[in-house]
């Protein structure tokens, strides 16, 4: 098995390419080692040392890593655990949990303004941000405000904050003119 390493626009994160599918649909975001309990790859992650965030995509896992930590130190240890994996058999997730869309559900009179939301995002935005290995999910619409939630490699990343006013607001603006700006929130 051969396992390919992509740098992404943030430099705590990594992208690793395993060469199969990671997720058959959706995503999985795993912001703490409490967390990967729902998955034996994630938590195999985690216990290489020094990895502060793990996010799975279609074909990809991206791992972020603690301030005081070098990719040469525990890059070798990430792939050791994605190889293992891999090799022992085990599913990425555990029987009972399953990967979702990312969008959350709104309900009230904006429906087919979130509708328009969603699809845009889902055509033109997340592809793009799933290349740098993160993901970008609705999370809210309110009075004009859209809110997002940022994943993966776009969660904490320096770059984030110009793809969401220059990029992502100013594409739904231009398509949806009830949007007016574009707020990212927390996990």
């Amino acid at each position: 098995m051969f396992i390919q390493t992509e740098s992404t626009p943030n430099p705590a994160t990594l992208k690793f390419l395993p060469g199969q599918n990671v997720l058959e649909v959706g995503t999985a975001d795993f912001p703490s080692a409490e967390a990967a309990e729902a998955s034996p790859l994630a938590k195999r992650i985690f216990a290489a040392g020094g990895v502060t965030g793990v996010f799975f995509g279609i074909d990809f896992v991206t791992v972020t890593k603690a301030e005081d930590v070098e990719w040469d130190h525990i890059k070798p240890g990430i792939l050791g655990a994605i190889m293992e994996h891999y090799q022992s058999g085990q599913s990425v997730m555990a029987d009972d949990h399953k990967p979702v869309s990312g969008h959350a559900e709104h309900t009230g009179e904006d429906g087919e303004i979130v509708g328009q939301i969603k699809e845009l995002l889902d055509t033109r935005v997340r592809p793009a941000v799933a290349q740098d290995g993160g993901d970008i999910t609705f999370h809210g619409f309110e009075r004009g405000i859209v809110y997002l939630h940022m994943q993966g490699a776009c969660a904490g990343c320096p770059s984030s904050t110009l793809t969401l006013k220059m990029g992502i607001e100013n594409l739904l603006r231009h398509y949806i003119p009830e949007v007016v700006e574009v707020r990212p929130v927390a996990a």
